[in-house]
């Protein structure tokens, strides 16, 4: 059976009919759904708005709460939200975990084992427990003891240099109202010598103005302007004094004078000084004053051919020889013997020198060769003279009486062998010295003096064998 089709006019309200019917259901629906869905805007943006809303806002939490400081190493290391990174880190993203990594620069090895270095341990401290504002408030009040206890020690400090010390303004003042006035070496000199010639001064202030100006000519340039004001002279004349305080002091200024200064030397060998020396130790004097007059000698001779010269035509071996003879002057005998040694070795060093830069004319050695040092030692008895002192009970002695034995050893050679009491000196040193050498081998000495000795006194007895 066909069906029959609805007339038009009953079609019209069954439409309107479906039409409220479907405004119902959306209305429903539009109820029940999330506004968002449907909202005309940009998702995308609104939500990344939304997290930075969100970071912001935890970034102010964290300033006003706790913060926790990262501390980078070498190696790779996840940093977690929140944590603070120190300036100048290497910071990377990690692709397969998302994450943030965090680690030291290659150059910041360095610079952080220096600061430690610097620094030294770093405390341990919880950051975690501490807020910004803590840390800047402990920070406040840390400078601010800091400065009270400076300005304590300060105070301290400049109590304590008050106590021990003047101000200077002070000692202006009275250096000022004392009419006090800085001087040089010349005027000190000038003024020392003044009172030392005064004949106002008393015998204690001329020992004490030649025991200062001593102080002072041991330098070279101070000893020459002495000679340039006429001072040198004027102590080469307290010589010839009656005090034998004045002669002793004078002639240990002199001494300080004369060490390798040449200039003054030849003036004062020209100023007749040497001749008054030699006068005092062919004298009765007092052996202290003999001291000061030997080392004076000793001083003007020494790299002095001139004064050498003269020294031989004035009988100054002769002198020597009545000195070193005379009773308790051992002391005297060892240096007079140093003595001679210097001056045998230095005429041979000059030769040799000669030698060996074959100048075939050197003013030098011209001089030397005319002292006549050895001839006279021979004439004057040195020979006999020096193997006697080996009998002085020193080590110290003994030496120096060795080394002058051998270099006087081509000169006195005859005479040696003549004398059986010099081999039986030298046997019964070589035996003493035996043992005492191999006490130092037990004692596990490298380099010990008395083998020192014994190898000088097995040459001895070799030569004269």
């Amino acid at each position: 059976m066909v069906p029959q089709s609805l007339p038009p006019s009953r079609m019209v309200p069954l439409g309107m009919l479906l039409g409220l019917l479907m405004a119902s259901c959306f209305t429903f629906c539009l109820s029940h759904q999330n506004p968002n869905e449907f909202a005309l805007i940009n998702s995308e943006k609104s939500s990344t708005k939304e997290s930075e809303r969100k970071e912001t806002k935890a970034e102010e939490d964290l300033d006003t709460e706790v913060l926790e400081v990262f501390h980078p190493t070498q190696d790779w290391q996840a940093l977690q939200p929140g944590q603070a990174v120190p300036a100048g880190s290497h910071v990377r993203l990690n692709l397969q975990t998302g994450a943030r990594e965090v680690k030291l620069q290659y150059e910041d090895k360095f610079r952080n084992n220096l600061k430690g270095l610097k620094r030294g341990r770093r405390l341990d401290i919880n950051t975690n427990t501490y807020t910004s504002q803590d840390l800047k408030s402990a920070l406040a009040k840390f400078k601010e003891g800091a400065e009270v206890e400076s300005s304590k020690e300060d105070k301290a400090r400049q109590a304590e240099v008050k106590r021990f010390f003047r101000p200077i303004e002070e000692l202006k003042k009275e250096f000022d109202e004392l009419n006090v006035v800085i001087e040089t070496d010349m005027q000190i000199m000038v003024r020392l010598i003044n009172k030392f010639n005064s004949s106002s001064s008393s015998l204690e202030e001329k020992i004490a103005a030649l025991f200062d100006l001593e102080y002072y000519v041991h330098q070279m340039d101070n000893a020459q302007d002495l000679l340039s004001f006429g001072g040198l002279q004027v102590v080469i004349n307290g010589l010839n004094s009656t005090e034998p305080l004045v002669k002793e002091y004078a002639a240990f200024v002199l001494g300080a004078a004369f060490s390798s200064n040449p200039k003054v030397q030849v003036e004062a060998v020209e100023g007749g000084a040497l001749q008054k020396l030699l006068v005092i130790l062919a004298t009765e004097q007092p052996l202290t004053a003999k001291k000061k007059v030997l080392f004076a000698l000793c001083s003007l001779l020494r790299h002095f051919p001139y004064a050498q010269q003269q020294f031989l035509k004035l009988g100054g071996l002769q002198v020597l020889r009545d000195l070193v003879q005379e009773k308790s002057t051992e002391v005297l005998a060892v240096r007079v013997v140093t003595l001679l040694y210097d001056l045998v070795t230095e005429k041979m060093f000059a030769e040799e020198e000669a030698e060996l830069t074959q100048d075939t004319s050197p003013e030098k050695l011209h001089q030397y060769r005319q002292v006549h040092l050895l001839p006279g030692l021979r004439e004057q008895g040195w020979c006999e003279i020096t193997a006697h002192l080996l009998a002085l009970p020193e080590h110290d002695a003994r030496e120096k009486v060795l080394q002058t034995l051998g270099a006087l050893l081509a000169t006195c050679r005859d005479l040696y062998h003549q004398d059986p009491q010099l081999s039986r000196t030298l046997s019964s040193l070589q035996a003493e010295y035996q043992a005492l050498a191999a006490l130092e081998l037990q004692e596990g000495e490298d380099e010990g003096y008395f083998r020192e000795l014994l190898a000088s006194i097995n040459s001895l007895l070799k030569e004269l064998r």
